[in-house]
């Protein structure tokens, strides 16, 4: 599948035809690239999705597994919807936007807060960002930040807030009261502080006036997802000169695999809006307008049939042949893109946070006869 697309359990998303060996030698390195990288996507996209659309910037160097896990980690991030990344490196490596603010450091090595926030006006007049959590949020932070923002807007610049502790919501409303009865309406605030998901829709859904979430451990580590379970099977053999589909059995009907070489369909409605995933096997060919069966993967009777769609489109399409790129990869701000763009066309039941709906993926009847053909005989040996 193309970087971007999104993808649903159970579906094959990349599909390895060569010798035994070559595909042994790989499937480590591939699993440890895409499994990664797709929890880190995910986790961004839903506080992109969280955040209403808002700008996120991902926070997560200090926090990442290891540096190459902090460089994947801002890379996938990125792709799912972060505007930016505090990794430099990153920054230079992937191209992504570069973004941060003033750590607490900066406070405490001046006399006084005020001071600290006037010396990082003189050196970022244009993208001032003072932390006021240092000592005092509302007895302080804010009031030093007010006297300082008015310097940068009588210069023509504008300047931003930053809360890192204490309650985000009560704090919040407390700053922008200041700020705008100061003039300062066009000042933004940005939040951090071991932010998820929950947090920032509660937050949003309390109409906080928060303007930038800066999010770091529950993204880049994917929070209490440590980890995506994707796998790497075997789904076909040469058998002489016929390809012989073969299956995987297992006491977890989840974990019983789909034999044969395979494509996935994607039906949409005329909105564009996905209703449900086909695995088909690859050489099926599909009529649009002609009702089509949609099994369950892993329990034989239960089906439904799909009539109602406008149009479908496959989702596997060839990447490299013989060891050679078959078209320039995507760039990350389409990739970006491509996501966001996706995760905007589902249906909202499928991405509220709380209890969503299930998107549907299911088998053909060609691979549900197939698979179920093997599993009894199999069971019966």
């Amino acid at each position: 599948m193309e970087e971007g697309s999104l993808v649903f359990p159970g579906e094959p998303i990349i599909r390895i035809q060569t010798t035994m060996a070559e595909a042994q030698l790989i499937e480590s390195l591939l699993l440890n690239l895409i499994n990664f990288q797709t929890l880190i996507a995910t986790k961004a996209a839903r506080i992109y999705n969280a955040s209403g659309g808002g700008r996120v910037l991902e926070f997560g160097l200090r926090r990442a597994q290891g540096v190459d896990g902090a460089l994947s980690a801002s890379r996938a991030a990125y792709i799912g919807g972060c505007a930016a990344t505090s990794n430099t490196l990153s920054g230079k490596r992937y191209g992504i936007p570069i973004s941060g603010t003033m750590a607490h450091s900066w406070v405490m090595a001046f006399d006084s807060e005020l001071e600290a926030f006037s010396a990082y006006a003189e050196i970022y007049p244009e993208n001032s960002v003072f932390l006021i959590d240092t000592y005092n949020t509302l007895d302080s932070g804010i009031k030093n930040a007010i006297t300082v923002g008015k310097e940068l807007k009588a210069k023509g610049h504008n300047f931003g807030v930053r809360l890192d502790s204490g309650d985000l919501q009560y704090l919040s409303i407390r700053v922008r009261e200041e700020l705008d009865q100061a003039g300062l309406e066009r000042a933004f605030i940005c939040v951090s502080n071991d932010l998820t998901e929950e947090i920032i829709w509660q937050l949003r859904t309390n109409r906080t006036p928060i303007d930038v979430w800066g999010i770091g451990t529950q993204l880049v580590t994917g929070g209490p997802d440590a980890s995506l379970t994707g796998v790497y099977k075997l789904s076909a053999r040469w058998a002489g000169d016929s390809i012989k589909p073969v299956i995987k059995l297992s006491n977890n009907p989840e974990k019983i695999t789909n034999p044969g070489i395979k494509q996935v369909y994607r039906f949409y409605d005329a909105n564009e809006t996905p209703l449900g995933d086909l695995i088909c096997l690859h050489d099926e060919t599909l009529k649009v307008g002609k009702p089509i069966r949609f099994n369950h993967p892993m329990y034989r009777p239960n089906h439904f049939i799909l009539a109602d769609y406008h149009h479908f489109v496959p989702l596997l399409s060839k990447k490299i042949s013989d060891g050679v790129l078959c078209a320039a990869p995507l760039t990350l701000p389409e990739i970006r893109d491509r996501v966001i763009a996706g995760i905007s066309g589902l249906d909202t039941s499928h991405t509220r946070l709380l209890n969503p709906h299930l998107y549907k993926v299911s088998l053909s009847n060609a691979l549900h006869k197939l698979k179920f053909g093997l599993i009894d005989e199999l069971t019966e040996q």
